[in-house]
């Protein structure tokens, strides 16, 4: 093992078994699935590389957490241990659970959108996010980096926002712009981090107009060790306190806990210091999500997450969860696999438009590349482009997503390097073999977050 890439801080005490099938097998299922991952059984997945989401690990601690949980409809115990580590760590004097982020987002992002207020602003916008905006009746705009579509040379925080554009948009849109919000880590831009400076310029731009920030913070630990990385200013400091700042630039957090919470299932709801929206986001939770002190989590559900949100925070682990894409990234890379670069926190975006440059987008290359890995190798990785982008709102025309990639989503604390290896080869051999794969047509599409349900075929 290459002692560059950091040693797994666990060891082994349960195993979970997986198969393998043939190639000839995974054409069927896969054909059977719809040419859609999403619609495989995990059964038939021998690495499983969907999602990030929910799919990790748990510690010993957090399966005797679970032992812990108060069921109570109201008031639970397990509550008020999870709103004093929430409160801890983002410095915020409200806090709601939700059964996932989701859930969050449909409580929050309609008391924050109105018929005046319709235009929502991100570094980008993740898949959710911008459909709740939508659903809203507002229009998702996002502000990436021009950098962040340059996936082969290094930048070190391609997550960041364009400050100028986003001076450009609220002044186009002023009067008009509901919220602003930081994605950290920048999921559709490869997993890229924001700079704390960066956190800063957002927060000061639109706090001068009034406009409330928001931190879609799935992943704000693996952000928060990327800063330490690479802001000088921050190497000494530890992830708590470069979380705890991040914190303070933004008025709302809403995190899927299932990622940085290290839980199967969890969402949290925090605000700093506006009673008035906690209230209405109450008033909302009960008929969305549940009773304010649950909303839609179980008592030893909100225990677990109690305690991963603080091992989440502990830089040896996220030193081996960032090695661990990294080892995958550098693989492919000297093979000859155009990845985002540098790798991000928790997934390897490979640049399918490079690879695949003669499938036009509308016949989503990147889903055919994510396709022909499950049927060459087994793993399930997920399309992040023009299929996930869906249709405009207003034309209904398929949108082109300024970037093709394919997501090697790592779950957390659960394959190890050997699995990875495989994932390697199997891309690489694909890529070997690039010339002979084909576009996708759809035979069914639902109209919100069509990626998850869809049906395609092969164009001959």
């Amino acid at each position: 093992m290459n002692t560059k890439y950091e040693a797994p801080p666990y060891r082994i005490k349960m195993v979970e078994s997986i198969r393998k099938t043939t190639k000839e097998e995974r054409k069927t299922l896969l054909e059977n699935a719809g040419y859609n991952p999403f619609s495989l059984k995990s059964e038939d997945v021998y690495i499983d590389l969907l999602t990030d989401s929910g799919t990790g690990a748990m510690s010993q601690e957090q399966w005797a957490a679970l032992m812990r949980g108060d069921e109570a409809y109201a008031g639970s115990r397990s509550f008020y241990r999870l709103e004093g580590v929430v409160k801890h760590i983002t410095g915020y004097d409200y806090f709601m659970p939700a059964h996932q982020g989701r859930g969050a987002e449909q409580v929050v992002i309609p008391n924050l959108v109105n018929e005046d207020k319709n235009i929502v602003i991100s570094n980008i916008h993740f898949d959710t996010t911008r459909a709740h905006v939508e659903i809203a009746g507002a229009r998702a705009i996002d502000c990436v980096i021009e950098e962040a579509y340059d996936t082969q040379n290094y930048h070190p925080f391609k997550g960041n926002f364009d400050i100028d554009k986003l001076k450009t948009l609220l002044e186009t849109h002023d009067g008009h712009v509901a919220g602003v919000i930081l994605t950290i880590t920048n999921n559709s831009a490869g997993g890229q981090p924001v700079s704390m400076k960066n956190m800063q310029e957002v927060s000061r731009i639109v706090k001068d107009k009034g406009i409330p920030v928001l931190i879609d913070g799935a992943r704000y630990a693996e952000n928060a060790f990327f800063v330490k990385e690479r802001e000088d200013a921050y190497k000494d400091k530890t992830i708590l306190e470069i979380a705890r700042e991040a914190f303070s630039y933004a008025d709302i957090f809403l995190m899927s806990a299932k990622k940085d919470g290290l839980v199967n299932m969890g969402g949290i709801i925090a605000i700093k210091d506006d009673e008035a929206l906690f209230q209405k986001c109450q008033t909302r939770i009960v008929p969305m999500e549940g009773f304010p002190t649950y909303g839609g989590m179980s008592g030893r559900d909100m225990d677990a997450l109690a305690v991963g949100l603080e091992e989440a925070l502990d830089s040896h682990y996220l030193r081996h969860r960032i090695d661990q894409a990294r080892y995958l990234g550098d693989r492919l890379r000297d093979a000859g696999v155009p990845v985002q670069y540098p790798i991000g926190g928790h997934a390897v975006f490979v640049d399918v438009a490079k690879i695949l440059p003669d499938i036009p987008f509308d016949q989503f290359p990147a889903q055919s590349f994510t396709n022909a890995l499950y049927i060459e190798s087994g793993v399930r990785a997920v399309e992040i482009g023009s299929f996930l982008m869906g249709r405009d709102p207003d034309t209904l025309e398929n949108i082109q997503s300024s970037l093709e990639f394919m997501r090697l989503t790592l779950p957390r604390r659960t394959y190890t390097y050997k699995h990875l290896d495989h994932v390697a080869e199997g891309v690489i051999q694909v890529f070997r073999n690039r010339k002979q794969l084909k576009g996708l047509r759809l035979t069914y599409e639902p109209p919100v977050l069509r990626h998850f349900t869809a049906k395609l075929e092969p164009i001959e």
